[in-house]
């Protein structure tokens, strides 16, 4: 019976416990639960990404909107100053630059409209200006019938020189936009359509900045409006004029602008014959209209060129540039 003792002394021995069944089942549990948290941040994360596309894409239609009514409000206080007639100065009301201001103000004057109700017009700021292009030195003077054209070349190599900017690059600029004159659309240089572009025309990316105040790019030989040309402009577009009275015919338009271009001969007397209708007026066609949009943190800005044409004004080109900044920058760019 001696074999019977460890027999009953194993059926009486503490079983072994659960724990590894245990340590499986909590192992299993917490798997679960992190699969069923990943997917749920996955569909949350998708339906945050839907909702910001969906708001980015509501913004840049409504956007896209008010600039294009900012734009046709501009054509129409041009079209407005073409009935009136008359030269064109900046004491018009195209050249009196909106300042930033509330959508909704303009909304109300409407009584039929429910923009009060509408908490992103509350939230969208408008402003803008419209200039003179024609004001400006033309790059399109340059080159007339395929050959470089010597008074334009007088007029950009004296504004050269007044911005102590190299001549060399002026001469490198006429000679490649005289190619593409002559090329065609046959070669690889193109005639340019934006100033930007005059970087592959010779012109360095410094040069280009302190030329750009004082320059336009027309599709088109213009004259220059002496009503509306800064002084550096006029400086250069008049032959013999010095810089002094330049700055002095700026101050006498600004008390009474010019009406014609005989007002303009009596203020230079003797310069009077070295002012004339082909390259200079008193009146423009070329406008640049300037929109800023600013709804919510994000800004738009939108650059539009017009051409007037009598009381008809045509819009040949418009680029635009969204800018992304924080709650803390609320002044407009």
């Amino acid at each position: 019976m001696s074999w019977l003792i460890p027999l009953a002394q194993r059926r009486n021995a503490p079983r072994p416990t659960a724990l590894p069944q245990r340590g499986a089942a909590l192992l299993t549990a917490m798997l679960t639960v992190t699969l069923v948290a990943t997917l749920a941040a996955g569909a949350l994360w998708q339906q945050w990404r839907a909702v910001e596309v969906e708001s980015a894409e509501r913004a840049r239609v409504q956007s896209h909107w008010i600039l294009t009514g900012a734009l046709d409000w501009s054509r129409l206080i041009l079209r407005e100053d073409a009935i009136a007639g008359g030269p064109d100065s900046l004491s018009e009301p195209w050249a009196i630059p909106l300042q930033e201001a509330r959508l909704s103000s303009f909304l109300a004057a409407d009584s039929n409209n429910n923009a009060s109700d509408d908490n992103d017009a509350l939230e969208a700021f408008l402003s803008g200006s419209i200039t003179d292009q024609q004001g400006r030195l033309n790059i399109s003077n340059l080159i007339d019938n395929q050959a470089l054209q010597p008074n334009a070349h007088r007029a950009f190599a004296k504004l050269f020189d007044l911005l102590s900017l190299p001549a060399s690059q002026l001469s490198t600029l006429e000679q490649n936009l005289l190619q593409a004159k002559k090329a065609g659309d046959s070669q690889a240089l193109l005639p340019a359509q934006r100033l930007d572009q005059l970087l592959n025309f010779g012109l360095s990316a410094s040069t280009l900045s302190q030329l750009r105040p004082f320059i336009t790019l027309l599709p088109e030989r213009t004259p220059v409006n002496l009503n509306t040309a800064p002084a550096e402009v006029l400086y250069a577009s008049i032959r013999s004029l010095d810089m002094a009275s330049a700055q002095r015919l700026v101050s006498l338009r600004a008390r009474s602008h010019f009406k014609s271009l005989s007002d303009v001969g009596q203020q230079l007397g003797e310069l009077a014959a070295q002012v004339n209708e082909s390259e200079h007026s008193v009146t423009s066609r070329y406008f640049e209209v300037l929109g800023r949009l600013r709804l919510g943190d994000n800004r738009m800005e939108e650059r539009s060129l017009v051409v007037r044409n009598n009381s008809e004004v045509q819009t040949l080109w418009r680029e635009r540039g969204q800018f992304q900044r924080g709650p803390g920058n609320s002044n407009p760019p």
